[in-house]
């Protein structure tokens, strides 16, 4: 029969303990209610009382929210929950949290991994060439490549940013749409101007853009060309087939990175034709240089119910899966 125990952890002020328990408790009750323990504070004191397993883990939860505090950050319940679902993982990481910073947008706000998984993901950006990151939607894959392009233009430690995606519709859908080619593969490539114009702010973006400095392309427009210094990013990589990837990363010249993102659950390409991105994994899997980082249900950052539709899907398909075996 496991005891019921009883631990208590030190609140150093104030602003500290609300930051702590949020609005109207709202993340100290996320906790209890996810861990089934008792939290109260007392006098500069938070009591957590419960099973003493579930206490443990209440008190890991709370040590690693203050570490937050103490880097400046304010607590939201997306905060909670993240350091809950990853209870126990990560204890080499104690003080590891997932808040390196990235870079400072034209509006002065900064842009951090929120995840261990995400974490990992600059940090593989930082040490290797070509870094292919896999996960779901919501998980900041391709914000975040962004960001580090922009990082490494202002460093000056590349003289451009090319970015890149696959219109996979290209031909007789795409023949729909008003205006010239580029009108048409514009909406592709929306995100990715979204991304540069939040980090960059309008004006340097423009002039940027206007001087070929930073170029939005699609895939297409890659080949026969040899990318030196250059920062670039191939975003929706599931939708190459294993030739355009192959070309893709071919173009990468001297003094250039290239990051490759991709989701290998939403593949939009005719049922006949392989996917680049899950062909990639068997054959550059061991090349040094090259680094692979697989993002999950984890590491989403959009309202949680994105977290929650991209689990049910996991259990579906698995489900789906044990049927076809039997």
């Amino acid at each position: 029969m496991e005891s019921v125990i009883e631990k208590n952890v030190e609140i150093p002020d104030i602003e500290t303990e609300m930051n702590l328990f949020g609005q109207y408790d709202k993340n100290i009750r996320i906790i209890e209610d996810a861990l089934d323990v008792k939290i109260i504070n007392r006098e500069n004191e938070v009591k957590i009382s419960g099973f003493e397993s579930r206490v443990e883990q209440a008190l890991e939860v709370i040590h690693k929210l203050l570490g937050l505090i103490k880097q400046g950050e304010t607590i939201t319940a997306q905060n909670v929950k993240y350091l809950i679902s990853v209870n126990g993982e990560h204890t080499e990481e104690e003080d590891g949290l997932p808040l390196d910073l990235v870079c400072i947008t034209h509006r002065g706000k900064p842009i951090k991994s929120k995840t261990y998984g995400q974490k990992k993901y600059i940090e593989a950006i930082k040490k290797n060439t070509v870094v292919f990151s896999i996960g779901p939607a919501g998980t900041g894959k391709t914000f975040l490549a962004v960001a580090m392009a922009v990082k490494a233009f202002r460093e000056k430690t590349v003289s451009r940013i090319i970015l890149t995606r696959p219109a996979v519709e290209a031909g007789e859908r795409l023949g729909f749409l008003p205006g010239d080619l580029q009108n048409k593969v514009d909406p592709y490539l929306r995100p990715l101007y979204d991304a540069l114009y939040q980090i960059m702010g309008p004006e340097a973006y423009m002039t940027n853009m206007e001087k070929g400095i930073i170029e939005v392309a699609p895939l297409a427009y890659m080949r026969g060309r040899t990318l030196d210094d250059s920062f670039i990013i191939l975003d929706e990589a599931q939708n190459t087939t294993p030739e355009q990837m192959k070309m893709f990363l071919t173009r990468i010249g001297i003094g250039s990175k290239a990051i490759i993102t991709g989701d290998i659950t939403q593949i939009d390409l005719p049922g006949d034709k392989k996917s680049g991105l899950i062909e990639v994994q068997k054959i550059l899997r061991d090349v040094e240089g090259i680094e692979f980082v697989y993002l999950s249900g984890h590491d989403v950052v959009r309202h949680e119910l994105v977290q929650r539709i991209i689990n049910a899907y996991e259990q579906y398909e698995n489900r789906m899966k044990s049927k076809a075996k039997k």
